[in-house]
């Protein structure tokens, strides 16, 4: 029994110390406001130079369901939002990032980037009115063979991009890292 009372303790102890540090937090995603209750997500909107007809809806609905369970903002549709999310892609371009020997490509790299805003609208534990717009650019690199076709590599790298890219906005927006 002595032991377990222990073990119960030091563990209790490790827990309240991050806890009380701020290091981890077992309510929410740490970095989002008190005031913060609710979140409008406008549909991305693809302005690259060459279009993906498929990234824009998946990756909207990817990041939506992101921000559906990992967070407890109630999402509607309105620019009153305490959050409002705008989300671009800007980049979606292919270069080559292998060469064989015999000096011909032998690899390709698939590089798409996305641009957000946030415009925050929310009263602060303070009490204070908290009206502000951050910018934030995310991007990911996909390479694939060069034998491969631009539309055959989308194909197959189409998920890998979505889940890379929807977690990585997620993670500019809600987190401190």
């Amino acid at each position: 029994m002595g032991k377990f009372c222990f073990k119960f303790c030091g563990y209790l102890s490790v827990i309240l110390f991050f806890t009380g540090c701020g290091v981890y937090s077992f309510r929410d995603v740490g970095s989002i406001p008190d005031g913060v209750k609710t979140v409008k997500i406008a549909y991305i909107d693809n302005r690259a130079p060459y279009i993906n007809t498929n990234l824009a809806p998946q990756l909207n609905d990817a990041f939506v369901k992101i921000v559906a369970n990992q967070t407890k903002l109630r999402r509607i549709d309105d620019d009153n939002a305490n959050y409002v999310i705008n989300a671009t892609i800007n980049q979606y371009s292919v270069s080559t990032s292998g060469v064989s020997s015999n000096s011909q490509a032998s690899q390709d790299r698939l590089t798409v980037g996305v641009h957000l805003v946030l415009n925050e609208n929310y009263t602060g534990s303070d009490g204070k009115q908290v009206q502000d717009s951050k910018e934030f650019d995310v991007a990911g690199n996909y390479d694939f063979d060069a034998n491969l076709s631009l539309q055959t590599a989308e194909t197959k790298l189409l998920s890998q991009m979505v889940k890379d890219l929807s977690e990585s906005m997620f993670n500019k927006i809600f987190s401190n890292w």
